[in-house]
């Protein structure tokens, strides 16, 4: 446990995501983060073996989607089954906690699809006063 300079440890007091040494900023990042965001928003569907991750959230490197998979089994979204059979099978699925945030994420993902026509208008607008200026 983690003791701040007052002997208190982060428990101690509620969390407050705007003070600096709180750490639910880090929980925050790894959650909101372009690869959290896609991987927690796949293991919605359904659970995957890493490969089969890696095709669905396209682009992700495979270092990139082995790190983003360990910090969220770190912070408890993402469970890990290692399967002893030949080759090695690891499969990939959400607990409780993550279900819950890729509930939070799914609904910003799937709204900012929607709105990519306003967000496009907003930046052609935006680009051409800047032209102007």
């Amino acid at each position: 446990m983690e003791v701040m300079e007052n002997g208190l440890s982060f428990l101690d007091r509620a969390p407050d995501v705007y003070d600096r040494t709180c750490p639910s900023r880090g929980v925050l990042e790894h959650v909101t983060s372009r690869w959290g965001v896609l991987v927690l928003i796949a293991l919605r569907e359904r659970g995957y073996r890493f490969s089969e991750l890696r095709r669905r959230v396209s682009g992700v490197s495979e270092k990139m989607l082995a790190q983003t998979l360990q910090t969220l089994e770190r912070d408890g979204f993402v469970l890990r089954e290692a399967h002893p059979v030949i080759p090695p099978r690891v499969d990939y699925s959400l607990t409780p906690l993550g279900l819950e945030a890729a509930e939070y994420v799914s609904a910003l993902a799937h709204w900012v699809e929607a709105r990519m026509c306003a967000v496009r208008d907003a930046r052609e607008g935006y680009d051409a006063r800047a032209a102007r200026a």
